[in-house]
């Protein structure tokens, strides 16, 4: 299953704070097919019906069927720049 690192969790913890009236919302990953490929990211209410939920510390990351395939045995980091904005990262896990 996906891992989140600690930078990954805080920055899923900060985008999501943004969205109060959504307390069970979380950043949800739709998939890509492989791993080299890209993934598209969005900040959701809820997850869909059948995707995975993945939680750490109180962030919420969720994975569509083809994300939670392909990012299994990966794991998500983050970084944030001086002006606030956010990177994703997905590693192999170690």
């Amino acid at each position: 299953m996906l891992t989140l690192t600690e930078e990954a969790t805080t920055a899923v913890k900060t985008i999501t704070a943004q969205f109060p009236d959504a307390p069970q919302g979380g950043v949800r990953i739709a998939g890509a097919g492989s791993p080299e490929s890209q993934f598209a990211l969005s900040v959701v209410d809820a997850p869909e019906p059948a995707d995975t939920v993945v939680e750490n510390s109180g962030a919420r990351v969720f994975l569509d069927t083809d994300a939670a395939t392909v990012l299994d045995d990966r794991v998500l980091d983050a970084q944030i720049d001086p002006q606030g904005s956010v990177q994703f990262a997905v590693t192999t896990a170690a």
